[in-house]
């Protein structure tokens, strides 16, 4: 099925497709590139696959370009993402020379004449130096990380190429840095797409086959994690509370579902940790892509899940919270970054802040599955209302629009 705002009215309604219509009329004939660092695995990538059909169907020239990188300059900026979402570290001279050469090289390669130019994360941060802008263009920073308490080496580092910038798009307001100085701050959560493969309804009979695939067992109580492997979102600890719930539990299941992506060398290191943490545990399965776990093996996953947990310390925003709310599943999630704008303690889930919280309530909705129930449809409506990509598409528009003068 092609990507168009239509397809979207059954969910959404007639007078929003009219809006977002209405928004984008003088927007049409626009070119936007969007350009990150990855073309698949992790949030900003999903969110772009079809974010650039949708706003082409709304009448935009809309491209995504992807920068390319060695293992070397990934290493740096994941070490510049550990920082900027608060871990103490410092950037040699020779890390900040592999940063700015590659994206200088990107810089010489890439064709980024548009009239809007989506710069996402830090990783292309810096080709704004080194571009030659098409006059009149509008280059905008979009930062999904969590920026409310930045380790100040690497941040000093990045504020320069980021106040190059004509507006820059935060999840939330506490990201927002008093320090950067561009014409336009806007809040811009993120969205998931419940057409896509990972979201839209599957029969049962295709669920039950995904899970007897991977050797999940639907009769037993299934607790499930979706997430990149790093120290964010605390595998490690996501296991400790497994090994509580099991002890009441003892047929409980534990899915910790990630992908492996190549902007992310880092994952390899805590993939292994992980795997060392789970020992034998048969209950205890590490499901990625190369295992053949893709959109699909995830929607069942989620759907097939008694309990979702996201125990982020730290998070941009965390998809994988709307996407499992979407499927009217219950989310015990960290209260850190985005996290609180999806999960409303006791109304769409509940937020904790330890092993023991999480634990607790992970414990308190197996046993009342009548309010799990409830709470995972609060969250589906919840989701419907706020963190749907047509909503998402409003906002870039109407931001577009303000910044096109």
């Amino acid at each position: 099925m092609s990507i168009r705002l239509e397809n979207y009215e059954d969910i959404i309604g007639e007078s929003e497709i009219e809006n977002i219509k209405s928004v984008a009329e003088p927007l049409r004939g626009s070119s936007v590139i969007h350009v990150n660092s990855t073309a698949f695995g992790g949030g900003v990538a999903e969110i772009l696959r079809r974010m650039v059909p949708l706003m082409n169907d709304v009448g935009l020239g809309a491209y995504w370009r992807v920068i390319k990188g060695d293992q070397d300059f990934f290493t740096v900026t994941k070490a510049m993402h550990n920082g900027l979402q608060g871990m103490d570290v410092t950037l040699s001279n020779r890390d900040r020379q592999v940063y700015l050469r590659c994206n200088k090289m990107n810089a010489e390669t890439l064709d980024l004449d548009a009239d809007y130019v989506v710069i996402h994360d830090q990783q292309p941060l810096a080709l704004i130096r080194y571009y030659r802008r098409k006059a009149g263009s509008r280059w905008i920073y979009r930062c999904h990380i969590d920026l409310s308490t930045p380790c100040r080496h690497v941040w000093d580092f990045v504020l320069p190429f980021a106040e190059r910038y004509d507006a820059a798009i935060f999840t939330m307001k506490r990201y927002l840095k008093e320090d950067l100085h561009v014409r336009k701050k806007v809040i811009i959560p993120p969205s998931i797409d419940p057409l896509s493969e990972k979201n839209k309804p599957l029969p049962d009979d295709q669920i039950l086959s995904i899970l007897g695939r991977y050797d999940v067992d639907p009769e037993r109580p299934i607790i499930t994690q979706v997430g990149r492997f790093d120290p964010w979102k605390d595998p490690l600890g996501v296991i400790d509370v497994y090994r509580a719930i099991k002890r009441e539990f003892p047929g409980a299941q534990l899915l910790l579902i990630g992908s492996m992506a190549h902007d992310d060398p880092e994952g390899w290191v805590y993939y292994e940790k992980t795997a060392r943490y789970a020992g034998t545990d048969y209950d205890i399965h590490l499901l990625t892509n190369l295992v053949g776990v893709g959109d699909r093996e995830v929607n069942a996953f989620q759907r097939a899940t008694d309990v979702a947990l996201m125990k982020s310390l730290r998070e941009g925003f965390g998809l994988a919270v709307s996407e499992a709310l979407w499927k009217g599943v219950p989310v015990v999630g960290g209260d850190a970054g985005g996290i609180p704008l999806q999960v409303i303690d006791g109304v769409t889930g509940y937020l904790v802040k330890s092993v023991e919280e999480a634990v607790e309530r992970t414990l308190y909705l197996l046993r009342h599955p009548e309010v799990a129930k409830k709470l995972g449809k609060n969250g589906r409506e919840h989701v419907r209302r706020n963190f749907l990509i047509t909503r998402h598409l409003r906002d870039y528009l109407e931001l577009f629009a303000e910044i096109a003068t």
